[in-house]
């Protein structure tokens, strides 16, 4: 008897990336891959969407939809590529207005999507409705998902095989059309026993002809397991990806589980061992002078307990090395599960996975819950939607005095819509404003970035990729023997002794910083009634809100700062005029640095 087909979809150059590099590779180091991979036979690809969208502009100075455009030349007109968007959300972390909604599914089509796998974070299926019919509407096939993880201990309530049937129920009721559907497990906690009662759930209710698929992370050891229960279950499609960036916090590797099916009746996609190791190959060279985060490549035995989603690990993890403040991480990791048990049970996944770390960061950094972060505090208040189960009240109640907001049921896509920022005249004015040309596609980049958008357009775009070559910096000589090195951002002094033919190492000792002593990040910037406005925190200087010689208020905001995606306001901590400012517009600041003197 013949063996079963397996679909295979190659992750590699979306969610690949983005687990592995934070989604920060740039498109001419990839693009010989992409054209291995076809000869290798892969013709299913995941390509952008996702943080792949976003990222772009945000760390590379590159278009997403050029990269889109040459990765379909790259991978022939005859394969499916498939892009990820977010339900309501799409690629951004807010909600969009119906405007937007059908830009992008207009813009994807027309620039090489040929599948939009299409997932709401709260699996609350009303925001999946209208995307879904955008989708359709444009001539693209629509995987609609149920999103999926394991709760930390002790909690009931959902994400069980029932609350699964559940979802999918209320999707088939709603009458959503779609072309196939997957079972998505970003943080790849989900046990192999409810994986296979819950794939086996999904074909008794889709029937035999319903392309039904798994994706998940090898994030928290269980993924290959996983796979081989849903295989076993009934599932038509799993999703794989290549070394370097597969394993770890991305998804198992083409070999592994090649391997892992021998003596089974299965066929992923025809895939044969010689040649995706020709491919694999290419694809190291390609990414050689790429750091390889260490997180990147783990399994955690922490993540079924704090279920981050390996495609955010990593790009948390790059902003926090950004930022200088990678030490928080472990402790940021820990605070997660309480924000998860007290947050209504959302699955970890974008942007609610980012939701979770914000809130947790802001416990570990400002105290636990001095601070909501704005996206946790309006999930929690249900300004994306209705959560699984209901939130803490003792949450909701903070969030909802700190944010100034009060809780609402009504339905995200109807709140977007009646936000002028989110309509595409509101954008068109501001590109006019800039002089910037206000094509779909400029006004889509616009929306979704922000100020990042508009300033790639206007050629004011960073590159901020994570090199090898970059962050080993050349050595210093101070003395015969004797080195100052700059790794990854710290200083070293270094002595080594004189070998025959190398040298010997005898110290590495940490470099005295020249920077003044650093205290815990306060809640706000002053100290005191003190005329010097320092950093709070390691971050980014996002906006500059006053000028030499302005006068300013005690509590009045005068520079912005950005970390982890957040927006952090600096206040004057009394009356003043701005004599002197320290700092320029994207500039990376420490905690207590100096940034604007009053006088």
């Amino acid at each position: 008897m013949a063996k079963k087909f397996i679909d295979i979809m190659d992750t590699t150059f979306r969610d690949g990336f983005q687990s592995v590099f934070g989604a920060r590779v740039l498109m001419n180091d990839f693009l010989p891959a992409v054209s291995a991979a076809k000869e290798a036979g892969i013709n299913h690809f995941e390509f952008g969407g996702g943080a792949r969208f976003q990222s772009l502009y945000f760390y590379l100075n590159e278009d997403a939809f050029t990269m889109m455009d040459k990765f379909r030349e790259a991978a022939g007109q005859d394969a499916n590529l498939q892009t990820l968007s977010r339900g309501v959300n799409t690629v951004t972390l807010d909600t969009g207005s119906r405007e937007l909604i059908d830009m992008h599914a207009k813009l994807f089509a027309k620039h090489g999507t040929t599948t939009i796998r299409n997932f709401d974070a709260l699996n609350d299926v009303k925001n999946l409705e209208y995307s879904a019919q955008r989708i359709k509407h444009h001539g693209l096939k629509h995987e609609v998902v149920v999103t999926m993880m394991d709760l930390p201990p002790n909690c009931v309530g959902a994400h069980d095989a029932e609350f699964y049937e559940k979802c999918l129920r209320e999707i088939l009721d709603s009458g959503i059309e779609f072309d196939s559907v997957c079972f998505k497990d970003a943080s790849g906690t989900s046990s192999p026993e409810k994986v296979y009662r819950t794939i086996k759930m999904a074909r008794r209710l889709l029937g035999d002809n319903v392309h039904l698929r798994l994706h998940t992370h090898e994030t928290a050891g269980v993924s290959i397991a996983c796979y081989l229960a849903a295989l076993e279950a009934g599932a038509d499609g799993i999703d794989l990806a290549a070394s370097p960036v597969s394993g770890g916090t991305s998804q198992p590797d083409i070999l592994t589980m090649l391997h892992a099916v021998k003596g089974k009746d299965y066929d992923l996609g025809g895939l044969e061992v010689d040649k995706i190791l020709k491919y694999e190959d290419v694809l190291h060279d390609c990414l050689k002078d790429y750091f390889m985060p260490p997180e990147a490549t783990q399994v955690s035995p922490l993540i079924p307990f704090s279920p981050m989603p390996g495609g955010a690990l990593t790009a948390n993890t790059q902003m926090m090395r950004d930022n200088n403040i990678l030490d928080k991480f472990p402790a940021v990791i820990k605070a997660m599960r309480e924000v998860v048990e007290k947050g209504g049970y959302g699955t970890s996944v974008t942007p609610v996975s980012q939701f979770y770390f914000q809130q947790a960061f802001n416990n570990v950094m400002f105290g636990p819950w001095k601070k909501i972060a704005e996206g946790y505090g309006k999930m929690v208040l249900g300004y994306f939607g209705k959560t699984p189960v209901t939130p803490s009240a003792d949450i909701v109640e903070l969030a909802a005095k700190q944010l100034n907001l009060e809780p609402t049921t009504a339905p995200a896509i109807d709140i977007a819509d009646q936000d002028e920022t989110k309509s595409i005249a509101y954008t068109k004015a501001i590109l006019e404003k800039e002089g910037i040309e206000a094509t779909e596609e400029n006004i889509f980049i616009a929306a979704a970035c922000k100020e990042k958008g508009i300033a790639y357009l206007k050629g004011e775009g960073k590159v901020m990729v994570r090199k090898n070559s970059d962050i080993i910096k050349p050595a210093t000589k101070s003395g015969s023997n004797q080195f100052s090195v700059t790794v990854n951002g710290h200083n070293y002094n270094v002595e080594v002794a004189d070998g025959f033919d190398n040298f010997t190492l005898k110290s590495i000792t940490p470099a005295k910083e020249s920077s003044q002593p650093k205290d815990e990040p306060k809640a706000v910037s002053s100290t005191g009634a003190s005329n010097e406005i320092t950093a709070t925190m390691s971050a980014g200087v996002f906006k500059i809100l006053v000028n030499i010689g302005d006068s300013v208020k005690a509590g009045q905001t005068v520079v912005i700062l950005e970390a982890m995606k957040m927006e952090i306001p600096i206040e004057a901590g009394c009356d003043g005029e701005v004599e002197e400012i320290l700092i320029s517009q994207g500039q990376t600041v420490e905690d207590g640095q100096l940034l604007v003197k009053l006088k």
